[in-house]
């Protein structure tokens, strides 16, 4: 699979910037939602991020894998600790999951080697 998670990260940055562009009100609330649902609290974002991490693995979201493996890592995840998360998923989706898992695992790798 050839797929280049850094370069996805940035398409759909653009691509959510020109909906959010298309519809302002929309994208700002699920902005606000998604601040407030990573925010430190009772869980850490880090834990919050890497639990984003497993459900993307296990809806199997390309997209959402390239966000939250990115994220991951800029709040301070180590790879063992995206592996433990990936395990998750891969336990609570079986198959496919493990597919994805994966996927999520080669983003890891390449946004390490970007960094």
């Amino acid at each position: 699979m050839d797929k280049d998670y850094p370069q996805l990260y940035g398409q759909l940055e653009r691509l959510l910037g020109n909906l959010a562009s298309d519809i302002p009100a929309t994208m700002r609330g699920f902005g606000q939602l998604h601040e407030s649902a990573v925010a430190e609290g009772a869980l850490s974002a880090l834990t919050k991020e890497l639990i984003a991490l497993s459900i993307a693995v296990a809806v199997r979201c390309d997209g959402c894998i390239a966000y939250h493996v990115h994220d991951a890592l800029n709040a301070g995840a180590t790879k063992d600790q995206i592996g433990e998360a990936i395990g998750v998923a891969v336990f609570m989706g079986g198959g496919p999951a493990s597919v994805y898992g994966a996927e999520a695992y080669e983003a890891l790798d390449q946004f390490q080697a970007n960094a």
